[in-house]
């Protein structure tokens, strides 16, 4: 049995090696490419992503991969962003500045307020699941996850929250709109599973 294909997109600016690796152990053939025409032709495509996300955006502009990765997803190609790349997927980002983001979950990304929680964001939280989603198939709800961040997405539309966390108010660790699905560095093993999904799909 021949192994589902993935592209994984490399803007120049991320560590890739993570989830290469994940996806791998979950039975992925990854390929991992900046050409906007491999982009394209792929059948399934992921975005990992680390560090600002303003300079993250400026680098994906940069190599024209914003562009091909907005056509491939209105193509009807699934895209899975991970960590900045899930902020990326929204329409702007205010970390060092406002950023205009790849606008493909309407919503913003921004810095958790100063209203005596400690910032960035460290430690172990539940994530409550809002609606079925084959992502967390297997998943017990309220499961435990461990985080890093100090900026979360703010969707515009309810109905893209997959699952939440309460920090102060909730945020969103996983999303879905569309053909996009995105996700913050959470379980273990959510994320085996949501890998595993991705590459059966």
């Amino acid at each position: 049995m021949s192994k589902i294909k993935l592209t994984m997109i490399d803007y120049g600016a991320s560590n890739l090696r993570s989830a290469y690796k994940a996806f791998e152990a979950v039975g992925a053939d990854v390929h991992v490419t900046s050409d906007p025409d491999e982009i394209l032709a792929a059948t399934r495509l992921t975005l990992p992503g680390v560090g600002a996300f303003g300079s993250g955006m400026a680098a994906l502009r940069a190599s024209k991969v914003d562009t091909a990765v907005k056509q491939a997803v209105k193509n009807g190609k699934p895209l899975l962003g991970i960590c900045v790349g899930m902020q990326f997927l929204f329409d702007e980002g205010d970390e060092m500045g406002i950023h205009e983001g790849l606008g493909l979950i309407p919503g913003k990304v921004t810095r958790f307020p100063d209203n005596g929680l400690k910032v960035p964001h460290i430690g172990w939280n539940q994530i409550h699941f809002k609606n079925d989603h084959p992502l967390l198939a297997n998943v017990p709800q309220n499961s435990y996850a461990y985080f890093v961040h100090s900026y979360h997405c703010v969707p515009k539309d309810s109905v893209d929250i997959v699952a939440s966390t309460p920090y102060g108010d909730p945020f969103q660790p996983l999303l879905g709109g569309g053909m996009s699905t995105a996700f913050n560095s959470i379980l273990k093993r959510v994320r085996r599973q949501a890998f595993k999904f991705y590459v059966t799909i």
